[in-house]
């Protein structure tokens, strides 16, 4: 059965020697990328085009045509290759259309030799671009998959090429088109125009799900911008760049071989850290993210089928309404009954494509969670039980979960990079969340405040003693029941700053520590800091913003949200952003450096692909443990002999 694809959707592939076939109503340029399990393209050597239309296992049309075929033999890709990427762009200086919305949706289908279908992609939704990443064939878990992709450029070929991290894109853009020009007086007539038939996935199906918009009491769902750090001018919904952004080094090792190949027709078995990296950390952080890709866009797909499905209905409705005869009698509600029936048949088969994708996610998840180290790991993990202070800073911490209402079950861990790259904002007010809305406004001040201190002691257990100090700003002590566990481990850098001249003592404190580091790196001067300068990780917890706060200490803390990550101090405030509101403008920079999290569960963030809003999941402890009072003991009695 073929599967048809909508953007974003991916199928796994029966077999491994393949037909890439397009069909357009005009001549295209044809072309494929090979990609390293990080996506690069590795050197002009790793391009099929036609000026140079083959490669081991890989052979592209030599001309431009209204249709290609395009020969793949997975098995006889060179080793390092994860990636196949398939590329469409309209010939330059032909006089031909220079946008593919001035054409007909190109059409692109994977077949068996024998021309059997194995899954169809019509890319829609194109207007101003000139170049279309259509494709992608990948490896994941040992087998094959193809995923629909239809990213544009407007820019053209070189704009694509260049997102490839191909190097000298322009002048390769340049040479390709090139030939193509000269060998056009051989380029095949387009056909007619294809109308697709009745059960094919419409233009339309493939947009990417909208972010619901905001109402006057919740803004936007705010971006998940931490995955990924695309190279300069990528967009988002191209290929994801999986690698540390900080190694400066050649791609990570693959990962060991842990499972055996998947039998054909049956999913592949998932293993605990089986993405690459350099460390089996590096490999659960990319395995985490690749499954939040993975349910991103798998839903999108799955909402875009459904969204076609019921568009087709009302039209179909709309026209036998329109027609006088079909009121009368039993035309109209043989009608209806037929466009009802060809909804629910779309609608069924987009929602057992998702369950199939959303099993082998939960498999995958309930492998990976139980090896995830404690800085990756719930609350609840065992791996706590074992926790030991340790020597060296984690490459990420996790900070809650995420959802969408078509799995509630499935969760994903929410990561974000170490060290911090941007503040928290822990929302104390209320929300149109149903959790909020059952919730009174004491009780939701008080849960904010227990999820600063979970987060505080998370960042104290993960970072080796005495390189991370917690100050607390609490100007009326109204926090002091949460505040207890850091309060009696002792793990706080001093006593929560209350009243004015607290407020003023530590906000004083953390802007010199702030300006002394900046002015010693610029100076290149770090080891001559004074000696009572902390150079570890500092985190400013601020309870029941704005209370208590002048305008001076207002600047103070924009300061430290602007200025204080480059040096080691994150704040992290806990605050209801109506109560803040008399400030006016003068606040939104700093609402909006800040990395915003709720203490009940909430659908305000957004990923960065296809913009769900996802459910936020604040970490939680089980209920009667005392996991968090064992492990602030630890690490305050790591650091007591470190202390003069």
């Amino acid at each position: 059965m073929t599967a048809e694809l909508v953007r974003g959707q991916n199928h796994t592939l029966p077999q491994t020697r393949l037909e890439i076939r397009v069909s357009a109503g005009t001549p295209v340029v044809a072309g494929a990328t090979l990609g390293d399990e990080n996506g690069t393209v590795r050197g002009t050597e790793w391009i099929a085009h036609p000026g140079s239309p083959q490669l081991p296992g890989l052979e592209v049309s030599r001309q431009a045509a209204a249709d290609h075929r395009l020969a793949v033999d997975l098995d006889a890709l060179p080793e390092p290759v994860h990636r196949v990427t398939v590329l469409l762009a309209l010939p330059t200086g032909v006089g031909g259309p220079v946008r593919f919305g001035a054409v007909a949706s190109p059409f692109v289908a994977v077949t068996g030799l024998d021309g059997t279908e194995i899954a169809t992609f019509t890319l829609t939704g194109l207007d101003t671009e000139s170049a279309v990443t259509a494709l992608e064939l990948y490896r994941r878990q040992g087998a094959w998959k193809v995923r629909a992709v239809g990213q544009g450029y407007a820019g053209g070929l070189d704009a694509m090429l260049a997102d490839q991290g191909v190097p000298r894109a322009a002048e390769l853009a340049h040479s390709i088109q090139d030939s193509v020009t000269r060998a056009m007086a051989r380029s095949v007539a387009p056909p007619p125009p294809r109308t697709p038939d009745a059960d094919r996935v419409a233009p339309g199906a493939g947009a990417p799900a909208p972010v619901p918009p905001p109402d006057g009491h919740r803004p936007a769902p705010q971006p998940i911008a931490e995955p990924v750090t695309p190279p300069p001018g990528a967009t988002t919904g191209g290929p994801i760049n999986y690698a540390h952004p900080r190694r400066q080094s050649a791609a990570p090792p693959p990962p060991p071989p842990t499972a055996p190949p998947a039998e054909p027709g049956r999913p592949a078995q998932p293993v605990a850290g089986d993405a690459t990296g350099w460390s089996m950390d590096e490999r659960l952080y990319n395995q985490i993210w690749g499954m939040f890709e993975d349910l991103a866009r798998t839903t999108a797909a799955y909402r875009s089928a459904v969204d076609f499905a019921e568009s087709r209905m009302g039209q179909e409705l709309d026209r036998t309404l329109s027609d006088p005869r079909s009121r009368i009698g039993g035309a109209g509600d043989r009608a209806r009954e037929e466009a009802r029936a060809k909804r629910d048949e779309l609608t069924t088969r987009a929602r057992e494509a998702l369950d199939r994708d959303l099993a082998q996610l939960a498999a995958e998840a309930a492998v990976v969670e139980p090896a995830l180290p404690a800085a990756f790991a719930g609350w609840d993990n065992p791996v706590w039980h074992a926790y030991r202070v340790p020597m060296e800073i984690p490459m990420a911490l996790r900070i809650g979960d995420l959802h969408l209402p078509e799995n509630p079950a499935l969760h994903i861990p929410l990561l974000v990079r170490l060290p911090l790259e941007r503040g928290m904002w822990i929302d104390s007010g209320r929300t149109t969340s149903d959790a909020a809305v059952m919730m009174d406004s004491a009780r939701l001040r008080s849960l904010a405040m227990e999820c600063a201190v979970a987060h505080a002691a998370r960042l104290l257990a993960v970072y080796p003693a005495d390189e991370f100090s917690v100050h607390v700003i609490d100007p009326a002590g109204s926090a002091a029941g949460a505040l207890a566990p850091l309060v009696r481990s002792g793990a706080l850098a001093g006593p929560p700053a209350s009243g004015a001249g607290g407020v003023a003592s530590v906000l004083a404190h953390l802007t010199r520590r702030v300006d002394l580091v900046q002015m010693a790196i610029r100076a290149g001067a770090a080891d001559s800091l004074p000696p009572d300068v902390d150079t570890g990780e500092q985190l400013l917890i601020v309870n029941d913003f704005p209370h208590g706060f002048d305008d001076r200490s207002v600047t103070q803390l924009r300061y430290l949200a602007d200025e204080g990550p480059s040096a080691g101090v994150h704040l992290m405030m806990v605050a209801d952003r109506e109560d803040a509101s008399a400030y006016g403008p003068v606040l939104d920079p700093l609402w909006r450096s800040l990395l915003r999290v709720t203490p009940v569960a909430d659908d305000h963030l957004a990923d960065p692909w296809v913009g769900h809003a996802w459910t936020y999941e604040p970490p939680r402890m089980p209920p009667g443990s005392l996991v968090l009072e064992q492990v602030l003991a630890k690490v305050a009695a790591a650091r007591r002999p470190r202390r003069p």
